[in-house]
């Protein structure tokens, strides 16, 4: 090295060494409320493995006439079944660390046979379902064999600001604690799907893809505002959430008996037509026309009368007597339903608290309305009817004793619960269909009611 060149190099050493050390680097202000929120709720956050058995029909031909289409000309012959194991994961967040409860979706975990929960640490335990209900999409899972562990403070959803930055963690994809930002885009949505109607979602704009269902909403305090749920599949840059004040709701009535009691208002309706709208003074047709109002029930505390029609559930619009029911089976029986009917041609407000729809009830108003009793079929699917009331509905279709229901509408009958529910569902309509098997034929006829 040249003296020059060396000479210039110990100049600058020299500078270097008498300036004032670097002051040490401050990160505090990379810790946002949004970081704090995720660091004080992530290990609540839980990863669900759900795994499921699958019974599939294999041809006796192999793979020789494999293809839609040719499994109509060999419909009738005898199939092998084949059992494969399939996996799916979601979200869940812990909403009791000492007794291990987790919150989550009821779709989640639907038909699993082996449940899995893992933590932010990787620790994995086996879980077991609490209770479950379909309508409300909430479930609550038990982790056995954990206490003591981190979990979510709750919030209240009653006080949420359209605008206000929320957070959602989940396991999109299978990538686990994944972290989502957006702000509330509104509250009270109504989605509608084949199953019914989901009402009072938060939308949010914060991602929300498959295997992020279940996971927490959180807003900026990190307070549980909503469980998120992936319902809009191929929806972009919207996102729903169930409140947390509803899913508490649920979540009560899952630890007391674990399941979530249907409730009625206590009065049956009709669909309107053209001619009907017109005479009540409507200028288009929607609503349900009350038809009977029972005794003792809420409806008739409220002052309910037949010929009434009810326009609205909650601020949303009731379209026909499916679309009160279905808006009536997202409800509990702890939280007051707004109506707005049409009475004596003026639109007035109620505000009605529903009543609980016990299973011995729901058998009892069965048997009044369509006239049959059924049981278990001891031998495979079905409910077998056991008991037909002399000039029932039942009766004049030609139901008999030994008769075994398969399905109600949409819907496969192979419990004493998913007959009710059937009930439950089409205990309005004038006419369901039935697919009854008598000996080895099986019909579809129409129960007339």
């Amino acid at each position: 090295m040249n003296r020059a060149l060396k000479s210039i190099i110990l100049a600058l050493l020299a500078v270097v060494m008498t300036q004032p050390a670097l002051a040490a680097r401050d990160d505090s202000l990379r810790v946002t409320p949004v970081v704090r929120a995720v660091q004080k709720t992530a290990p609540a956050v839980v990863n669900i493995s759900v795994t499921r058995i699958v019974e599939r029909g294999v041809s006796p031909f192999g793979e020789m006439f494999g293809g839609q289409g040719f499994e109509l000309f060999f419909d009738n012959l005898p199939t092998q079944k084949r059992r494969y194991r399939s996996q799916s994961t979601g979200s869940g967040v812990i909403i009791n660390g000492r007794r291990g409860l987790v919150l989550t979706n009821a779709h989640v975990l639907s038909g699993g046979s082996d449940i899995k929960v893992r933590m932010i640490n990787g620790e994995e335990y086996t879980a077991e379902i609490v209770g479950s209900d379909a309508d409300f999409d909430i479930a609550v899972l038990k982790i056995k064999g954990a206490g003591n562990l981190p979990q979510v403070a709750m919030g209240d959803s009653s006080d949420i600001y359209i605008g206000e930055t929320v957070i959602a963690i989940g396991n999109p994809f299978g990538y686990t604690h994944t972290v989502t930002t957006g702000v509330v885009s509104a509250l009270k949505r109504t989605v509608k799907s084949k199953e019914g109607a989901y009402t009072d979602f938060i939308q949010t704009d914060a991602a929300i893809n498959p295997g992020n269902s279940g996971g927490p909403l959180l807003n900026i305090m990190g307070d549980l505002i909503g469980i998120n749920t992936a319902i809009q599949a191929r929806a972009e840059g919207i996102g729903f959430a169930i409140p947390i004040n509803r899913a508490k709701r649920v979540v009560k009535e899952l630890l007391e008996s674990g399941k979530v009691s249907p409730v009625w208002l206590g009065l049956s309706g009709q669909d309107l037509d053209q001619g009907s709208a017109s005479y009540f003074g409507m200028s288009r047709v929607y609503g349900m026309l009350v038809t009977d109002v029972h005794k003792d029930t809420p409806a008739a505390y409220a002052g309910l009368k037949p010929g009434d029609i009810i326009l609205k559930m909650n601020g949303i619009e009731v379209e026909d007597k499916a679309g009160y029911l279905a808006l009536l089976r997202v409800q509990t029986r702890s939280e007051d339903v707004d109506l707005e009917v049409l009475h004596d041609g003026k639109v007035r407000n109620i505000v009605v608290r529903p009543q609980s729809l016990e299973s011995q009830q729901v058998r009892s108003q069965a048997w009044s309305r369509w006239g049959m009793v059924v049981d278990k079929d001891s031998r495979g699917r079905g409910m077998l009817v056991s008991k037909v009331r002399t000039n029932s509905a039942a009766a004049r279709l030609g139901l008999q004793p030994g008769d075994k229901i398969h399905q109600i509408g949409n819907h496969r009958v192979d419990s004493q619960k998913d007959f009710l529910d059937s009930f439950l569902r089409y205990r309005m309509n004038n006419k369901v269909m039935l697919k009854v098997q008598r000996g080895r034929n099986f019909y579809y006829v129409k129960l007339n009611s």
